[in-house]
């Protein structure tokens, strides 16, 4: 694979109806299932991904988006987690794309869950990293309505002011300049605004009353160190999912940027369980139509 194949192809893609977002996509082998990455809370397609592609790459036809007012995404005025998912299924149709394995990463994983749940013929399976059924206790969303409108009024009125802090406070434990800069240039273009809606969509979502409903071959990558989406959540949701076989990384939240952990071999063990059940869940699904 050569380096500009490593890199993949940025796209700029004008969604009827919906707007403009950056894709990052790798071809990989002709025929090869795709996955579709959906990216955490306050990151980018790029930045959650980019340890994985070359690895992807190899085996899968790789699309990483930037959800809605994240880097380049689609500008909002509302942000809701079954937008970014209606969002990820318009780019599979702009691509040509018909079926694909939903991959998310913290909040990717409600994004991913809500591809299969809105759009079930579209999603051959799922593979969900360092995510939950739900993210908080009962009583903190009634909290968080309480603060998050100001924080989305402040963000408006002061965009620039509060972007800087938020990518100041992101980059702040970054040791190599060069990967602070990175950074910063690739949360240059996200919204603030559209941050603080994202973050109160992500406390609120909970799937605990319809995830044991999933019917579609699933694998969950655990973080054994997360504090962020503490680790006993990851393994309640992996015992919730019918079938869910787990994966575990030695690492906390922020192990999908750290080559040095076991991220990226687990994540592509999980990518290669979830499409050899799902192929294997076709091919068995058209013979016994074949009989019919």
């Amino acid at each position: 694979m050569t380096r500009d194949e490593q890199q993949g192809e940025t796209l700029f893609l004008s969604l009827k109806g919906r707007g403009r977002i950056r894709v990052v996509e790798h071809k990989g082998p002709e025929g090869a299932p795709t996955l579709m990455l959906l990216h955490g809370l306050g990151a980018t397609g790029p930045l959650n991904w980019f340890a994985a592609f070359s690895d992807l790459a190899d085996r899968y036809r790789v699309v990483a988006v930037d959800h809605r007012g994240h880097g380049q995404g689609i500008r909002t005025r509302r942000f809701r987690l079954q937008d970014c998912a209606d969002d990820a299924v318009a780019v599979a149709d702009a691509l040509g794309i018909r079926q694909f394995i939903a991959v998310g990463y913290s909040m990717g994983g409600p994004i991913a869950k809500l591809c299969w749940s809105r759009h079930p013929e579209r999603v051959l399976g799922l593979v969900l990293c360092a995510t939950a059924k739900h993210f908080t206790p009962q009583q903190y969303p009634v909290l968080m309505r309480a603060i998050l409108p100001g924080a989305v009024l402040g963000a408006r009125m002061a965009p620039k002011l509060v972007l800087d802090q938020i990518i100041e406070g992101m980059v702040r434990d970054i040791p190599s300049p060069k990967v602070r800069d990175y950074v910063r240039q690739e949360m240059s273009g996200s919204d603030p605004a559209a941050l603080a809606q994202a973050t109160r969509a992500v406390i609120r979502f909970s799937s605990r009353d319809w995830v044991s409903t999933i019917a579609v071959p699933t694998a969950v990558v655990v973080m054994t160190r997360d504090k962020i989406v503490p680790t006993r959540r990851q393994y309640a949701l992996a015992a919730a999912v019918p079938g869910a076989k787990q994966f575990e990384v030695d690492g906390d939240h922020y192990a999908c940027a750290k080559r040095e952990t076991n991220f990226v071999p687990a994540l592509v063990a999980a990518c290669d369980h979830v499409s050899a059940a799902a192929f294997g869940w076709l091919q068995s699904e058209s013979a016994g139509h074949a009989n019919l």
